[in-house]
């Protein structure tokens, strides 16, 4: 008998830098071809997954702001980045036979659908993975708080924060070899600590509607899917 899942529903966050491989700007189709691999490694053992894509690929909002470019402005340059992004991933996933939907939380019905929770919950219950773009739809949230905000409000069980370390270190393990790893953490003390996991506002959120955090390398053959199946992989902030 197969394995079963520990979780059901996730929303994996991963930053649009996922699109890039080795580039270091821009769109690359081999690392979106790899990106939707690993989510087709879930998808396969019956969870269903929603995605956030950040936009550090295309567009950073503090270069902007830097030359005194105005903060909404930089920040919806931003959220349509992540559009992009999106619309790129979709098209990757759905060349591995996964069938998906692009939401945007700013109307653009010629490329994607608006997000709509029920509608999103329904495609997913019916096996589509649902990519959400755009943020929140307003300035000055980043894609972390979409992310902790779509969390909840498709009542996933898990938000995925990918990223390209194995878990949540003290101290930056690149500059210091012994930092501590943690394999479980309270959100008031990865707050308290300044660990930098997700934004301030993003682990708030996730505190007050006890959204459990997994942090995990993404790039690490099948962390995510044995994290899935119940193995203790990366840290657990909860």
């Amino acid at each position: 008998m197969a394995d079963l899942p520990k979780y059901r529903r996730i929303l994996l966050k991963v930053g649009g830098e996922s699109l890039v491989g080795e580039h270091g700007f821009g769109i690359v189709p081999a690392a979106a071809n790899a990106l939707a691999a690993t989510v087709k490694e879930v998808y396969e053992i019956g969870v269903q997954i929603a995605i956030v894509i950040g936009a550090g690929n295309l567009w950073r909002g503090t270069d902007g702001l830097a030359h005194g470019m105005d903060r909404s402005t930089a920040d919806h340059m931003g959220m349509l980045a992540t559009v992009m992004n999106a619309l790129a991933l979709a098209d990757a996933l759905g060349r591995v036979k996964i069938d998906t939907r692009v939401q945007t939380a700013i109307e653009m019905r010629a490329v994607a659908e608006p997000y709509i929770r029920k509608r999103a919950i329904r495609h997913m219950e019916r096996g589509r993975v649902v990519i959400l773009g755009a943020g929140t739809g307003n300035p000055y949230f980043t894609t972390d708080t979409a992310a902790a905000l779509r969390a909840m409000e498709i009542n996933a069980e898990l938000l995925v924060k990918a990223t390209k370390v194995d878990g949540v270190y003290e101290t930056d393990p690149k500059i210091d070899p012994n930092a501590k790893k943690f394999d479980t953490i309270s959100y008031i003390e990865s707050i308290n600590r300044g660990l930098r996991v997700m934004d301030i506002t993003a682990l708030t959120l996730c505190m007050d509607n006890k959204m459990p955090i997994v942090v995990l390398n993404l790039w690490q053959k099948d962390s995510l899917k044995n994290m899935i199946l119940g193995q203790k992989i990366g840290t657990l902030i909860n």
